[in-house]
């Protein structure tokens, strides 16, 4: 194990969609606010689009390098997890990139092994 672990991975199938998004749009980046609804789902945005800021947490990146922001608060609840994005059929809410595509992304999550919470290290905004 290396000495810092990412606490946030990206399935094959989520990574297929976000290379297109990101030959789409550019350089990308998630949120993950937490709230109701699809506040609780990671929204993809162009990168830069979405300011972060000292409420914000990066848990690391997914695909070749896009990063993966959780709010503070949200991440007081999801702390002890490993969060792996994926996608789905169908269409969330909101303005996240994938939408038009007919898919949606969602998080699954398990919690973290010892080892793994030993070297989580988090960046604030």
């Amino acid at each position: 194990m290396t000495a810092s672990t990412s606490q946030v991975d990206i399935t094959p199938a989520a990574d297929a969609v976000l290379r297109r998004l990101i030959d789409q749009h550019g350089p990308l980046m998630f949120h993950q606010s937490g709230g109701c609804c699809d506040g609780s789902a990671p929204m993809c945005y162009p990168r830069g689009e979405f300011r972060t800021g000292a409420s914000d947490v990066l848990l690391g990146t997914v695909g070749e390098d896009t990063p993966f922001w959780m709010s503070a608060d949200q991440y007081e609840y999801w702390k002890h997890t490993h969060l792996t994005v994926d996608v789905v059929p169908g269409r969330g809410g909101g303005f996240s990139l994938e939408a038009p595509e007919g898919v949606r992304f969602l998080i699954r999550s398990r919690l973290l092994t010892d080892e793994e919470s030993a070297h989580i290290q988090v960046s604030a905004g």
